[in-house]
């Protein structure tokens, strides 16, 4: 009888011994997962932003009366107040963000508390601050709150340059107002872009994950297994999609710097407006060129206004570090002082030339002219387009100062031009860098074009310098 207990557990025992080492290796993992929730949680706060009733964010137009969302359609009239106005309550929304600095500097999502009359945090302790925005940067959607509190549980900063693809991702915040929920997932891609339409001159290059981030996850950490902050989450595409955007935390950590030191982040820039060169299929075959970046706009008064540097350039380098995406194009420009020169290699016209450029600093807003609409004869016509001759008159007509060159009168619907964004009032200086001053050299320069090629028209908008490509259909 002995016997065969012994053979019983010589045959079981490595089942056991198997079962238990899995078991070991799972509470390994839920120990580092709920060390991550106690100790990284402690630095995660709850904001609630409060508005007014009726009021109208910064660019936002309302009438006072009727909730923001509904003035100008058939619901309007349900909800405007009429006669004395009856005092109605606040609007409050929540949000998370992280203790940057112990010394009571708080890291959120710019959006987070973007139009706020009033800002409340409150630690996990359950102790509650009032908050004054110390400055916010649209362009990355990262603001830098404070309260007046010393000694308190900063988080810990990881380093985002170092994230690999398939990392645990472990997102913490308050989502619909759920305080301190704790979600784990994966990072499932980094340096993502054009995810989200954001005014000015944004800045894209965020990780992805597919830990559940929801509203009010906004300006909470995502962290890593070691519980560092690898990320600020700030997008959602969808609901109940797994796919969720948060800022690295290189990135928000720079701009967070800036704003405490200087209440705004100052960068360097060339004043150009740039495209991916793989999106422009009729310039790709015109270059016989698969990557680069494009200058699709050049701003005026700005560094680029002054240089040698053309819309249709094709940007390939900067002081010799290659450039295939206008993000790594940003990144290097990025990392220069202000006033520094930089050599830009660009291709054109077949050819690689230098262009040097003298950064500056950013500005904060871009002036665009505008123009009134008129009636003038029509003259020359291809791909869509008619233009004219630019003269005194007609340019008084337009409101533009430019005399030079020839100024697009109508756009044809669903044409090549109007597909490709040409407006009423552009002026084309050239076609396939030729020089273009009047309707005749318009006309001529057309007529030895190759269209089924593709036409580079090289023209002005307003104040700027940009480009377009029509090609034969």
């Amino acid at each position: 009888m002995k016997i065969l207990c012994f053979a019983f557990l010589a045959l079981v025992a490595p089942v056991w011994a198997k079962d238990n080492a899995d078991l070991d290796v799972a509470r390994r993992l839920e120990n580092a997962f709920v060390k991550v929730a106690e100790q990284a949680g402690q630095s995660v706060v709850v904001i609630t932003s409060t508005r007014k009733y009726g009021t109208a964010m910064e660019g936002e137009e309302g009438d006072g009366q009727t909730p923001r969302g509904f003035e100008g359609t058939p619901f309007e009239y349900f909800f405007k107040r009429r006669g004395t106005p009856t005092p109605m309550p606040d609007v409050d929304s929540a949000g998370s963000g992280i203790i940057f600095r112990k010394d009571g500097f708080i890291l959120t999502n710019q959006h987070v508390v973007e139009g706020a009359d009033k800002i409340k945090v409150r630690l996990r302790d359950g102790r509650e601050f009032p908050a004054e925005v110390v400055g916010v940067d649209e362009r990355t959607d990262v603001a830098i709150i404070k309260v007046n509190a010393k000694d308190l549980p900063a988080a810990q900063l990881g380093d985002s340059d170092k994230l690999r693809v398939g990392q645990w991702a472990i997102a913490i915040g308050a989502p619909y107002e759920l305080e301190y929920s704790f979600t784990v997932g994966f990072v499932s891609a980094k340096g993502r872009s054009a995810v989200f339409s954001r005014s000015g001159s944004a800045y894209e290059d965020y990780i992805q994950t597919d830990a559940s981030i929801n509203p009010g996850n906004s300006g909470g950490p995502l962290c890593d297994i070691e519980g560092r902050v690898i990320g600020i989450n700030t997008l959602i595409r969808g609901l109940n999609r797994g796919i969720g955007f948060a800022i690295p935390i290189n990135m928000a950590r720079s701009v967070a710097d800036q704003l405490i030191a200087h209440g705004k982040v100052i960068r360097p820039w060339l004043g150009i407006a740039i495209a991916p060169l793989s999106e422009n299929k009729e310039l790709q075959e015109l270059v016989k060129l698969q990557n680069g970046v494009i200058v699709q706009e050049i701003r005026p008064d700005t560094p680029a206004a002054t240089s040698d540097l053309k819309p249709a350039d094709i940007i390939t380098a900067v002081d010799g570090a290659p450039v295939k995406t206008p993000r790594e194009l940003q990144q290097q420009v990025l990392n220069k002082k202000i006033g520094q020169k930089v050599i830009l290699d660009v291709v054109r016209d077949g050819k690689t030339v230098k262009v040097p450029v003298q950064t500056a600093e950013m500005k904060d807003d871009i002036a665009v002219a505008s123009r009134k609409p008129g009636q003038t004869p029509k003259t020359e016509s291809a791909f869509g387009i008619t233009v004219q001759t630019l003269t005194k008159a007609v340019a008084k007509e337009f409101g533009i100062e430019e005399t030079d060159g020839v100024i697009v009168t109508e756009v044809t619907e669903d044409s090549t031009a109007a597909e490709r964004g040409l407006q009423r009032g552009d002026i084309i200086v050239e076609v396939d860098r030729r020089p273009v001053k009047n309707a005749a050299d318009f006309k001529s320069a057309i007529a030895k074009a190759e269209a089924r090629k593709g036409v580079l028209l090289y023209l002005k908008r307003g104040d700027s310098s940009t480009f377009v490509v029509l090609k034969e259909k």
